[in-house]
């Protein structure tokens, strides 16, 4: 009786305290997985509500501020901010210097198409023109002079064009794993599902929220993440 209760609680131990997989979330506000990454891979803060394991090997300074699930003080965001940056331009095109999160799709004909900003649009496009963002209640598209935040339409359809605007109209995005969503407690409730139509060699990008279809060359219920190893 006594080792059966060993066994269980050393197997409980193991999960509570398993390492997460390259490329997941392992921290930030309300995240209650684990906090620490598999061998090559640190815990690197995102921003306040999602921490990633990414390549490379933390600083003391990064480490820290990486296993906290609060807001970072000023100064640990700095060391944190930087540490990601670096790391992402690793893994980025060698000409991108802009810190942020890449958001791509998983599903054929669009498969690790990346978004992007093409005249205030977004749309699916190559990974050469990336946009990179910061995930937060808002998506801000990060490297120019100011972010540009993602913003939603107002169409009476189901789908809802997706545009870029100097000013956030909707602050209710979110991550749920690595998946794009709108959060429960959004206007819009969870939703996860968009739509990409195809326009010239780039897909125009919608939220879904129903079964609408635009016309055209359209594919619908697909989702959006952060990369990952799929």
């Amino acid at each position: 009786m006594f080792n059966s209760l060993l066994v269980v609680v050393a197997a409980a131990a193991a999960a509570v305290y398993a390492q997460q997989p390259a490329w997941a979330q392992c921290g930030g506000i309300g995240w209650s997985g684990g906090t620490t990454c598999v061998s090559g891979y640190y815990c690197s803060n995102i921003n306040a509500y999602y921490f990633q394991c990414v390549p490379g090997v933390a600083s003391s300074s990064a480490s820290t501020a990486s296993t906290s699930s609060a807001p970072q003080t000023t100064t640990s965001k700095t060391t944190a901010t930087t540490t990601a940056s670096s790391t992402t331009s690793a893994s980025a095109p060698a000409s991108s210097a802009t810190s942020g999160v890449q958001i791509r799709a998983v599903q054929d004909p669009i498969f690790h198409l990346y978004l992007q900003n093409q005249n205030d649009t977004a749309v699916l496009g190559p990974e050469a023109s990336s946009g990179y963002f910061t995930i937060g209640g808002t998506i801000a598209l990060n490297g120019g002079a100011a972010p540009l935040y993602l913003n939603i339409g107002s169409e009476t359809t189901s789908y809802r064009s997706l545009t870029f605007g100097s000013t956030a109209s909707f602050s209710g995005w979110g991550l749920e794993g690595d998946t794009i969503i709108t959060t429960q407690s959004s206007k819009y409730g969870r939703q996860l599902n968009f739509v990409a139509c195809k326009v010239g060699s780039v897909f125009q990008t919608y939220l879904q929220l129903g079964s609408d279809v635009p016309a055209g060359s359209c594919t619908n219920y697909v989702s959006l993440h952060l990369p990952c190893l799929c």
